[in-house]
C-alpha cells in the first residue's frame, strides 16, 4: 500500500528506527509510492450526498371497532 502523505512517510521512518516495523515493510511501501509528490497531510474525502430513501406507500388505516 503506498504512502498517502509526507507525514505518514515520516511516521513509518520513525517506526523503522524504533524497530517496530521491518525494513522490508518500509521498503515495500516506499517502492509502491514511487517518486510521487505527496501532500503534507492526507485529507478525508468529502462524504457523498445521501440519496433520499424511497418510502413505502402508506396504507389506509383500518378502523378498529
Amino acid at each position: 500500500m503506498p504512502f498517502k502523505s509526507q507525514a505518514q512517510r515520516r511516521k513509518f521512518a520513525e517506526l523503522l528506527v524504533e524497530r517496530k516495523i521491518s525494513n522490508e515493510t518500509y521498503e515495500e511501501w516506499n517502492r509502491e509510492t514511487g517518486s510521487k509528490k505527496l501532500p503534507e497531510r492526507a485529507r478525508k474525502k468529502p462524504a457523498a450526498p445521501q440519496k433520499a430513501k424511497a418510502r413505502p406507500a402508506r396504507r389506509a388505516a383500518s378502523k378498529k371497532r
